[in-house]
């Protein structure tokens, strides 16, 4: 590992990788704990939809993607607040709509030429030094906006409420936290591609929940369960020249089974 860090293109990965394990941390743990992870993983599959408008109109393909997952995050937060019988239903139906979106823009885009599979299996390899940036400031938004409201989302993450009867704003709050999920998807899709965010979203806080007393030390150790599974997955890719994205997302699986298995011979022994 030490001998390919010699080159700049695994530096930008290991960076991307560590950029992108902290939201997996953070945000990963609130998705875990208050039980939205089929809604995270439409936002994140819908965002293909941003990908396909991007390149249709001429702009900045983060651009595109990051204000079509918002979007689409809004449109979930108000239809599930609105119809929650029906919210499965809903994430499903905007999941498809939302890819396949991007599918028919991508086929109209002109000259496009564009390789479909970085942007859904991720292209941590050729992450470029700008790109290393943008995901610091999406960090450092996410972060602060955590920071700033940590008291309320724990609140609202156990128990809604009294979260309610501590004067807070529940539904503006669940809108907050639906738009980080968003800025999370764009932030780790260079890393492991779309279709597999949610799996690096939902595996580190997964584990993590077994071992941590707070929430706060959840995110602490989710954060570092990501950074190991990233730097392992890409020493393995680089060692075996395996696929980035799946190789990391392998290696959490296994210690996501790994995890599970332990958990029931300790609770047998019990």
């Amino acid at each position: 590992m030490w001998e390919a860090l010699h080159f700049e293109f695994m530096r930008n990965a290991l960076m991307a990788g560590l950029l992108a394990s902290i939201a997996c941390g953070v945000i990963g743990t609130f998705v875990v704990v208050n039980r939205i992870v089929f809604l995270s993983g439409g936002i994140a599959h819908a965002a293909y939809g941003g990908i396909g408008l991007a390149f249709f109109f001429g702009i900045p393909y983060v651009v595109g993607t990051l204000g079509f997952a918002l979007a689409v995050a809004i449109i979930m937060a108000l239809i599930t607040l609105k119809a929650r019988h029906r919210t499965d239903t809903v994430i499903g139906v905007l999941w498809a709509v939302g890819m396949a979106l991007g599918v028919v823009l991508l086929d109209l885009a002109p000259g496009y030429n564009v390789d479909l599979m970085s942007f859904l299996f991720g292209s941590i390899l050729t992450v470029p030094a700008s790109d290393l940036w943008l995901m610091f400031s999406l960090d450092v938004v996410i972060l602060l906006t955590i920071a700033f409201l940590y008291n309320d989302f724990l609140a609202l993450s156990f128990d809604e409420d009294f979260a309610q009867i501590r004067g807070v704003r529940v539904t503006l709050l669940y809108f907050v936290l639906l738009a980080l999920v968003a800025l999370s998807v764009v932030l780790i899709m260079r890393v492991v591609g779309l279709i597999l965010v949610i799996a690096l979203l939902t595996i580190p806080p997964y584990i993590a929940e077994n071992q941590a007393g707070s929430l706060w030390t959840m995110m602490l150790l989710s954060f570092a369960l990501s950074c190991f599974f990233t730097t392992a997955g890409l020493w393995l890719s680089y060692t075996f020249n395996l696929t980035s994205g799946a190789t990391i997302i392998l290696v959490a699986g296994t210690c996501f089974f790994m995890s599970t298995v332990i958990e029931g011979v300790q609770k047998k022994s019990a």
